[in-house]
Parts: C-alpha cells; structure tokens; sequence
C-alpha cells in the first residue's frame, strides 16, 4: 500500500507540474517569440494582429500593447510587455498617439527590433481641430508632438489598410524569405476580402454621399473619407466642447438629419449618453478596435448608413 501510495504522489506531482507549465504557456503576457519559432511581432493594436494574422498564419507570433478596452491616447505600456519587446523581431507601429512618447524607450529594449510604420506610403487627414487633446494651445493636454495634427484612425479606411497590408507581407518576407509565397497567397486573400467589403460599403453609402453622422470622438474620419461621407465630432481638441461648439454641433448635426450618435466605449461613454439624451438621439455603441477587422467595419458601415437613412428619411 505504502508503494501505491508512493506511486500516486509522484503521479501527483507530475500532473500538477504539468498544468503549471501549461498555463504559464497560456498567459496574456507571454513572450512574444512563441512556440515553433515564429516571427515574433509586436503591434500597437487589436486590429492590426487581425492583419498581421491574416498574412503571416502560423509563421508569426504577435503580441498587442493596447488590449480591449484601453485607449491608444493615453495608454501605457505594462513592464511585462516592455520585456517581451527583447524577444520581438519586429513593431509594427501604427501612429497611435501613445507610441510617441515610448517609441524610443522601444527601440531601446531591444536595438536589433525593425521598427515600420505601416503608413508609410498611405494618404493621411487632418483631424481637422480634433487631436486627442494635443496642440491648439491647450496647456493641459498631453501627449504634446509633431504628429498631433494627423488622424492616427488609418486602419478604419479600407483602401488604406491594402496599403498597410502590402507593407506587411513585404516586411515578414524579409524576415521570412522561405515563407515569402505563402505570405503572398496569404495577402491576395486578405486584399479580395477587403475588396468585397468596400464593394458592400460602396453599395450601401449610394446616393448618401455629402451626408452626415455624429460621433463623440473624431475616430471614422478617414472611413467618411473613403464613402464620401462628413463626420461630425463632439469632441473639441480632445475635450468637450464649449457652449458655443456644442451649439455649433447642434445646428450642423440637425441640419443634417442626424439620427444617432455614436460613442466608443474607450471614451467617455457617460458623457456621450448625456449628449444623445440632451438631443434627443440613439446613442449607437461602435468601436474602431474589434478584434476581426472585417466584420466590425462591415457592422459599422451598416449601422452608420442606417442611421444617415433613419435621418433624413431615405429609408
């Protein structure tokens, strides 16, 4: 008995190692270098993993600085996450305005990371006096650089985000070259998909071009831009508005037969319902960072081309 007993606590042991080992395998903050060798990479957002994803398959291995929920204005870097940067072959960097003022602490934790920005090469707007609460003189704002006055929100124009993925496969086959032609066949899929989406989107923004939807904060600006469609945003410079903004919002969101407005739940979500609920609107909840890309724009584009029609009575 003292030998099957012996037996038992050494099965014991070996079962309770064993579950340990898997579920520190299995923790949010692992190192981003995974099993199986893949490219380590790290990216700023939720919805560029489904990018990166999508391309590199089982040859990568990506980590996220910004999780669910958090904001990528005002974010900061956990240290477990700074310490998986040494293991990182790759940052794909998206412009987000948290990365300014920790890019070079990045670069620092491992100085043999490539760092792209995935935007080169793509067309950029202005946030048109909305900024996350940099510049225009505003002292209390954070986050005060060079880049303050760019919409950072690329990733929601689907035209764009072909270029992103373009530039993407380029740089896994340079550091992959024998997966080159599976990342290729991996990128013409992603690039279809994208193309039948901004077809539906297309299709559903006909006769609605010049029209307008109200959003708290400026986030779907280059998404109007690509179906001829004017945001119009709350939010002022990062901040609520003054009386006479919000008076100016008022006038120019009835005229255009605003039926909704639509919040994200990184931001301010008490406010925006007291905004809908002082105009007398639905308060429609959207996020610019789902986790899969493609059908959180294909969700939105139907919700917001609702809402233009709810409006001005095109239903």
């Amino acid at each position: 008995m003292k030998s099957l007993g012996t037996s038992c606590a050494r099965v014991w042991v070996v079962l309770v190692v064993g579950l340990v080992l898997v579920g520190c395998g299995r923790g949010s903050e692992a190192p981003v270098e995974g099993g199986g060798g893949g490219i380590g990479v790290v990216v700023s957002i939720v919805p560029q993993r489904y990018m990166v994803e999508r391309i590199g398959g089982d040859w990568v291995r990506v980590q996220v600085m910004v999780g669910p929920g958090a904001s990528p204005a005002t974010y900061e870097p956990k240290p477990s996450q700074l310490r998986a940067l040494s293991q990182a072959r790759v940052y794909f960097s998206s412009g987000v305005p948290f990365e300014a003022g920790w890019m070079d602490r990045f670069r620092r934790s491992n100085s043999s990371m490539k760092v792209v920005d995935v935007n080169e090469g793509v067309e950029r707007l202005w946030m048109l006096g909305h900024d996350h609460g940099h510049g225009h003189g505003d002292e209390e704002g954070v986050h005060h650089h060079h880049e303050a006055t760019w919409d950072p929100h690329t990733w929601l124009s689907p035209r764009r985000v072909k270029v992103q993925a373009e530039r993407i496969a380029e740089v896994l086959s340079e550091l992959a070259p024998e997966g080159a032609p599976e990342f290729r066949a991996n990128l013409d899929r992603l690039l279809s998909d994208i193309d039948a989406l901004d077809a539906e989107l297309r299709t559903q923004f006909e006769g609605l071009a010049g029209r307008r939807f109200l959003v708290f904060h400026p986030s779907w600006g280059y998404f109007a831009d690509d179906y001829g469609l004017e945001q119009l945003s709350i939010e002022v410079g990062g901040q609520e508005p003054s009386a006479a903004e919000m008076a100016e919002v008022i006038r120019r969101a009835r005229d255009g037969g605003v039926s909704a407005v639509f919040a994200q739940p990184e931001f301010r979500m008490q406010q925006a319902g007291q905004v809908a609920d002082a105009l007398g609107l639905e308060l429609v909840v959207i996020s610019p960072l789902e986790a899969d890309w493609l059908e959180n724009l294909r969700m939105v584009g139907a919700r917001i081309a609702e809402a233009i029609r709810e409006g001005t009575g095109d239903e």
